[in-house]
């Protein structure tokens, strides 16, 4: 069965790769709408929409969807709109705890798989000139919560998997694969 990952996400593409399995990258068309007002549970639902919209029209594949956004006291940080909101969005999250939730979605013709992994993550206090040259630099922009913990130097710590915080959850997923693929 083809495996095929239903993001455009050059930082999913990479962590997919680690896992050795022959892969193609369809991204989804639809807006990323949902309804859900919970973060761990909006993002079971986008990356479900996303994962159908790709089994549709290759019922016969593995498709993964996937979904992250940044939880701060409940309020979702997606991915920035512009500049004022990157910003906005660092300067919230500056000396804070957060969590970074993502919601996998595996679709095959033998069964389907839904889940969320969160990871709770420490934020350093962040200058003004911090977060001015990180948006600045393009670094704010497609990452939920509007930074990417593998090229910022903005997190203290975290509880959790790392990987997650990057935008998917290998470890799970490579399980749930395992199990399709028997190996």
């Amino acid at each position: 069965m083809q495996l095929i990952l239903a993001s455009a996400s050059p930082r999913r593409r990479e962590l997919l790769d680690r896992l050795g399995y022959p892969f193609e990258i369809i991204p989804t068309q639809g807006e990323e709408v949902g309804e859900s007002t919970l973060p761990n549970q909006l993002v079971c639902e986008l990356a479900s929409h996303k994962a159908k919209e790709v089994f549709t029209a290759h019922p016969d594949a593995v498709v993964v969807g996937c979904d992250t956004v940044v939880d701060l006291d409940g309020r979702v940080l997606g991915k920035p709109h512009d500049r004022r909101d990157a910003i906005d969005m660092l300067s919230a999250l500056s000396g804070r705890v957060h969590y970074v939730h993502t919601g996998v979605c595996v679709l095959s013709p033998i069964g389907e798989w839904l889940f969320c992994d969160s990871t709770r993550v420490h934020f350093r206090t962040l200058s003004e000139k911090d977060i001015v040259d990180y948006v600045d630099d393009g670094g704010a922009y497609g990452k939920a919560g509007a930074y990417g913990i593998q090229d910022s130097n903005f997190v203290d710590g975290y509880d959790g998997d790392y990987d997650n915080v990057v935008g998917l959850p290998v470890y799970r997923l490579k399980e749930i694969l395992q199990t399709i693929y028997k190996r």
